[in-house]
């Protein structure tokens, strides 16, 4: 059997080359947002959940503030969106977690690894038999991690109204490459995330203004104690992990991306061992190894079998 030459053996390396670098964007910022339920978890003690998204994105806005230059039209509606949905979610999410555990929390917004391709094929994409056989191996290990014997509450019910959220975003974010595709234009992550974090900024300030209980007048004291984890959720949680989802997301489809998503569980719970102690059991950790397989298994493709 003839074997290619090395020019066309590296241009079919490359070639996949934008989807691995997309996945391994992915994965990166799922091992970051993991970290974020316990950080989250030990600030609601003294923040409301508004508080914390307007704090956390007041950062990221300042930091992606240089990028909103040459903005057009098409980025600004599509970044407003977004910034929305996002801000729907978080907020439904970090109230959540201020009602339930940290690793509780991560478990039921993982739930989105089912939501996105349940949209994703009403929407009219055909899903292959490895992302299903993925996106239910992840749910398994899921409901593994999901371990503690308290009853479903009003914190799960609004974390799951976030993760419903969540899956929108995803959809949205794959929708708005293709829109601007289509519009000759294109999707600058950069620009994207710092639309979102300012939207976000916005919203979350004018949620704060008109909330009862809210004590402006006291929230710098209660940031005080807080100084640190609030710059690790706004610079790296934030402002780098919304770049850094829409460069990937760019490059993978939604549905896999979903699926990388439902590591996030994973990561929270291990850095709530350490962060806030909350201890996994034999259960929990066979829930992780299921979750891992899982993902491995929705990047099962024809390729990979071939080699």
């Amino acid at each position: 059997m003839a074997r290619p030459s090395p020019e066309l053996a590296e241009g079919l390396a490359l070639a996949g080359s934008p989807h691995r670098w997309g996945l391994a964007a992915l994965l990166l910022v799922t091992v970051v947002w993991g970290t974020t339920f316990p950080a989250m978890k030990a600030m609601t003690g003294e923040l409301q959940a508004v508080e914390i998204i307007t704090l956390r994105f007041a950062v990221a806005s300042a930091v992606l503030w240089p990028f909103l230059r040459g903005i057009r039209g098409p980025e600004l509606r599509w970044g407003g969106w977004m910034g929305l949905v996002m801000f729907v979610a978080t907020a439904l999410q970090v109230s959540g977690l201020a009602l339930t555990s940290s690793n509780r929390n991560a478990f039921i917004t993982g739930l989105n690894v089912v939501l996105v391709p349940i949209l994703a094929s009403v929407l009219g994409q055909r899903l292959g038999w490895p992302v299903l056989a993925g996106a239910t191996l992840s749910v398994f290990g899921m409901s593994a991690m999901f371990y503690e014997a308290a009853p479903w509450g009003l914190g799960d019910t609004l974390t799951l109204a976030s993760a419903f959220c969540y899956a929108v975003y995803v959809l949205a974010l794959e929708q708005c490459g293709k829109a601007m595709a289509r519009a000759g234009q294109h999707c600058r992550p950069e620009r994207l995330a710092a639309l979102q974090s300012l939207a976000m900024l916005g919203l979350g300030f004018a949620a704060m203004c008109v909330q009862p209980g809210t004590a402006l007048a006291t929230l710098p004291a209660r940031v005080q104690a807080h100084a640190w984890p609030l710059l690790y959720l706004g610079l790296v949680a934030s402002a780098g992990m919304v770049w850094l989802q829409a460069w990937g997301q760019a490059r993978v489809r939604a549905v896999e991306a979903a699926l990388m998503y439902s590591l996030e569980p994973v990561f929270a719970a291990l850095t709530a061992v350490y962060y806030i102690h909350e201890l996994m059991s034999g259960r929990a950790l066979l829930g992780a190894a299921v979750i891992v397989l899982g993902v491995m298994v929705s990047q099962w493709t024809g390729r990979m079998r071939s080699a």
